[in-house]
């Protein structure tokens, strides 16, 4: 990767963030009405449908708060983040159980929660983004109450106990979490969190006997020859994989940097559609038919998370092969995701790479994944002496 690419990949990153990707979702989903943020948005940004998720009322708050603290201290951004967060607390808690919901209506009026608790996890970390852009001790305080709820939740089982499951999703969020509040919050703990999620990842997930990091496995790890235990999800497991590796890089610890790079090197090939190119979203671990029917779909988030990862790789060890894969996957997202008529991506593409839906937002597309990956990237790029550990290869 010479300078030339890098200074390429930089201001890509860099401008399609703060010039595309933030302005669209700052023009259309801000409800200035009944608050929060809309993101149901059609191609040009006309509102679908109205109702709310609380996910990307936490996301889209942490991303505000997240700028502001890393990039630039811009009134609009806190107000946003703030507007954003008032949302949060008015209308996605139930005060019954504290539990917070999934789905609202336009007024904030609750619809429906999730078994799992997700929510609180988002937004903790917005919290924690807001506690460091204004010394505020309560966000800080409600960050810590909100994680405690989402590592700590329990409920009532979605199975019988004949076959019970384990699922990478909870770790590899409760790592992500935990080192958000870390850097905002200074949270208690977090260390100790990531260590054990990162050990039941590798103890229960990581197959090495086939290549494999698993979605869902028996509790004690072993493969379970159904639909949920063949299916694999090749763009969690990579998004697993660049969380890993950056806590590597973060403590100076060339085995988790290592082991990162580990299921990525096991996911790339599962996961790469060697005919049309791009990540695919459901595969079986066997070759065996997959039930999720848009299985080969091409959804923006796995080539989002493949996208960082890859570059995350390459710049941690210096191996040319992760440089290849990383262009491989930016060119075809950069290819067929943007939508350079009314700006951001397009979220859902068929196989071969046409648009299937002219969808820029919904319950689970807003601004998220994608500015993640921008700036996760312009921050990687933006130094030419990348900040590697002496313990990381060069």
């Amino acid at each position: 990767m010479d300078e030339v690419r890098r200074q390429s990949l930089l201001t890509t990153y860099r401008d399609g963030l703060l010039n595309d990707v933030l302005p669209f979702w700052m023009r259309y989903s801000i409800d200035r009405e009944h608050g929060g943020f809309i993101t149901s948005l059609d191609r040009d940004g006309t509102i679908v449908d109205t109702d709310k998720g609380v996910w990307q009322q936490g996301r889209f708050t942490w991303l505000l708060g997240e700028l502001f603290n890393r990039v630039e201290q811009r009134p609009e951004w806190l107000e946003l983040a703030q507007h954003g967060l008032t949302f949060l607390e008015q209308h996605c808690c139930d005060p019954a159980d504290g539990r917070m919901w999934f789905h609202l209506t336009r007024e904030g009026k609750p619809l429906r929660k999730r078994r799992y608790a997700f929510s609180e996890s988002f937004a903790a970390i917005a919290y924690g983004e807001l506690a460091k852009a204004t010394g505020k001790e309560q966000y800080a305080d409600r960050a810590k109450l909100l994680f405690d709820r989402f590592v700590n939740h329990v409920v009532e089982p979605k199975f019988t106990d004949v076959r019970p499951t384990r699922g990478i999703g909870v770790p590899m969020i409760t790592i992500n979490t935990a080192q958000e509040l870390r850097g905002s919050i200074d949270l208690p703990g977090a260390d100790a969190w990531i260590d054990r999620s990162i050990e039941a990842i590798e103890s229960f997930h990581i197959h090495d006997d086939c290549h494999c990091v698993m979605e869902t496995v028996g509790l004690d790890g072993q493969r379970l020859d159904h639909f949920d235990g063949r299916t694999l999800n090749p763009g969690h497991a990579i998004e697993g994989a660049w969380f890993i590796m950056w806590e590597g890089h973060q403590r100076g610890d060339s085995q988790l940097v290592s082991l990162g790079t580990k299921m990525l090197d096991y996911m790339w090939p599962r996961g790469w559609d060697e005919q049309y190119g791009g990540i695919l979203y459901f595969v079986d671990i066997d070759g065996k038919p997959v039930q999720e029917y848009w299985h080969d779909m091409k959804f923006w988030w796995p080539q989002n998370e493949t996208i960082i990862a890859t570059l995350l790789a390459y710049r941690l060890t210096g191996d040319l092969r992760y440089a290849q894969w990383h262009q491989m996957v930016h060119d075809w997202a950069y290819t067929h995701f943007p939508d350079p008529e009314s700006g951001e991506w397009f979220g859902y593409l068929h196989r071969d790479g046409r648009v299937s839906s002219t969808l820029k937002g919904g319950l689970w597309k807003g601004p998220f994944h994608l500015p993640r990956m921008q700036l996760m990237c312009w921050q990687i790029m933006a130094d030419s002496q990348f900040p590697v550990h002496e313990c990381v290869l060069p």
